[in-house]
């Protein structure tokens, strides 16, 4: 954490950390690499995220957001497992938040089977 308070051009001492770069002061800051599983899964997630949290607004649609939550906390939360940087798991909480409040609703409304298995 103390790397992101320290000024951008500030380089820590090279006995004290091996391979040190210098501080972005960004919190949303990449290591430079390509992370596509990563990325995949927080694009996949904020959709079944929105998509479940709109559904969820109307009474009818409770198979679509119930599912979409469901789908949408199981694919964050393996996305927070793999996780490599912050952005990614900022992206990640967010898609989960909201597939986490559509399932709810969802579910309320008449959950993943309602009215289909009698």
């Amino acid at each position: 954490m103390a790397q992101t308070v320290r000024p951008a051009g500030s380089r820590p001492a090279p006995s004290r950390i091996a391979n040190a770069r210098p501080a972005t002061g960004s919190l949303f800051a990449t290591d430079g690499r390509p992370h596509p599983l990563q990325e995949a899964l927080m694009v996949v997630t904020g959709v079944l995220g929105v998509l479940a949290f709109v559904t969820a607004m109307f009474h009818n649609l409770h198979l679509i957001s119930s599912w979409a939550g469901l789908i949408g906390i199981l694919t964050g939360l393996y996305g927070q497992f793999i996780s490599r940087t912050t952005w990614e798991r900022f992206a990640l909480i967010m898609g989960l938040g909201a597939s986490a409040v559509g399932f709810y609703l969802g579910m309320a409304h008449g959950g993943l089977f309602g009215g289909v298995v009698t």
